[in-house]
């Protein structure tokens, strides 16, 4: 038995008891399963801790801001900022993760003129060079504001360390006499008063701003080990991403589209390839998993998977059917097998959906057979297993728009194909933006798109009137439309999901991402 007990922070601080915040971090498993599929398929077993963090082809990545997934560093504002700034050594991503919040973000631009030469950087006093000069005069950091309590006005760490708490806490009575104790100090360093009192009033802004280096630079090593492993061995990272976000289908199918972006295709999932997570069948192609095709458990998927690897790959309808035995071989985890298109190698989606009945029986009647003690009539010879082989009955083939709509049902996105691809011709010839090409550098810019709706939220205004949040996609990217109550009203049957529309609006950059304003929306058949 282990005995768990807990306490109010400040209770524990006071009895000069060591108070350690942990935290669970999804990327370090990202991390660790990244280097195992290394260490399995090209036999090199990395110490992550021990790449170099001067890697020219990993700041190359940060730079041109490809860091989804990298931890962070993944917002829209975020990877636009990176290709301002252009990040050279880990100082600069250290930096980033402490200025990149509400507040000290204003100071960002600042820091990446003054980076690439564009701005002057001054001092008030030359003490303070040493400390800032890695920050560029920007005060980004807790412990930069200590260091100059300490060499300015010849405080003990834990003097700075109080300072920095009345500041952060902003309690009148606290910084009174703070402001005097360290101009004070100051004034005794043979600072002249005048630079005594500038220097102290840019202390309340920036401990305000300053944020915990020690802290920073744990996050942005981390954000460094995932670029470089995204840069070097990006088939395996992208693996490794999906497999922790398979139980989320919108990430799944985010993550997808920038496997595909980095040139890494992803194929369905099949019966005999498939594990349970996603899996890395060549060098640039990665293979779903049983386990993200919804309504299909993981105890049908690991007996699936069991029996395969103790008798090999499933060679007909016929052997998958007689071979895997369990209770969770039903309606609904085979209709689903089917649907996503996992059964594909043994026959047409819709001619197995129309005997599912039929395939269900042969497996409950193998399974007695074999609870019996018996072994299948028909298994001694290649001839007998041709004769017993399942007998489907003929069935009308699924349309190509059909199959699609099941994998997205199932799988979240189109994986064999996008329906767009029937429309993309018809908008080349209309001279429309491909929604990868959107930018923030165009906002209030008037643009033409054209997309499949694969998504509708609808908010009420503060007026009461509906609006909509329509997500629309192409065979590049995805975007958000936002439909205000007067453009809705104007055509409201347009707005549904699996409609390929033509829209005309104006760009905005709310949240730090492209987004169209519609003004004009136009269905196309």
């Amino acid at each position: 038995q282990v005995v768990v007990t807990q306490y109010e922070m400040h209770a524990i601080e006071d009895l000069g008891l060591l108070k350690m915040d942990f935290l669970g971090l999804r990327n370090l498993t990202i991390i660790e399963q990244t280097l195992k599929l290394i260490a399995s398929i090209h036999d090199i077993y990395l110490d992550i801790s021990t790449i170099p963090l001067d890697d020219a082809k990993t700041y190359k990545l940060f730079q041109r801001g490809e860091t989804t997934a990298c931890f962070q560093f993944e917002s829209g504002g975020m990877r636009r900022y990176l290709k301002e700034l252009k990040p050279t050594e880990l100082e600069d991503l250290i930096a980033m993760v402490a200025l990149y919040r509400p507040g000290p973000m204003e100071l960002i631009p600042s820091y990446i003129r003054r980076k690439h030469g564009q701005e002057h950087i001054q001092y008030l006093h030359p003490k303070m060079e040493p400390i800032l000069k890695n920050t560029y005069g920007v005060c980004v950091y807790q412990e930069q504001l200590m260091q100059m309590t300490r060499d300015l006005a010849g405080f003990t760490m834990p003097e700075a360390d109080t300072l920095r708490k009345a500041v952060g806490k902003k309690i009148k009575s606290l910084l009174d006499e703070q402001r005097e104790k360290v101009i004070s100090g100051m004034l005794r360093n043979e600072i002249d008063p005048r630079t005594a009192h500038a220097i102290w009033d840019l202390f309340p802004p920036f401990a305000r701003y300053a944020f915990n280096r020690s802290h920073a630079a744990c996050y942005a090593l981390i954000a460094y080990q995932t670029g470089w492993l995204k840069a070097h061995y990006p088939t395996e990272f992208m693996t490794a991403v999906l497999a922790a976000e398979s139980t989320d289908i919108e990430k799944i199918a985010f993550f997808v589209e920038e496997a595909r972006a980095m040139g890494i295709e992803v194929l369905p999932p099949d019966l005999n390839e498939s594990l349970a997570d996603f899996t890395i069948v060549s060098p640039m192609k990665i293979r779903f998993g049983l386990g993200a095709v919804k309504n299909v458990g993981t105890n049908i998927v690991d007996a699936i998977i069991t029996e395969r690897m103790r008798g090999g790959k499933f060679p007909s309808l016929t052997d998958f059917a007689e071979r895997v035995r369990h209770k969770d071989f039903n309606k609904k985890s085979l209709e689903s097998l089917i649907k996503c298109g996992a059964l594909d190698t043994m026959g047409e989606r819709n001619r197995l959906l129309k005997n599912l009945e039929m395939i269900l029986e042969y497996n409950r009647e193998a399974q007695r057979t074999r609870l019996g003690g018996q072994e299948s009539l028909f298994s001694f010879t290649p001839a007998m297993q041709e004769v017993a082989s399942l007998q489907l009955a003929a069935a009308q083939e699924a349309g190509r728009r059909e199959r699609l709509q099941w994998e997205r049902e199932l799988l979240g996105l189109y994986v064999s194909a996008h329906p767009f691809q029937d429309y993309a011709e018809r908008f080349k010839e209309k001279n429309v933006l491909a929604l990868k090409d959107l930018t923030l550098d165009m906002r209030n810019r008037m643009v033409a798109v054209g997309g499949l709706v694969s998504g509708i939220q609808k908010k009420i205004t503060k007026a009461g009137d509906p609006m909509l949040f329509v997500k629309l996609e192409d065979l590049t990217s995805r975007t958000e439309i936002l439909v205000f109550p007067k453009m809705l009203a104007k055509n409201p049957a347009v707005w549904q999901e699996e409609k390929v529309l033509y829209i005309r609006g104006r760009v905005s950059d709310k949240d730090g991402l492209p987004k169209i304003l519609c003004e004009e929306a136009v269905e196309i058949i």
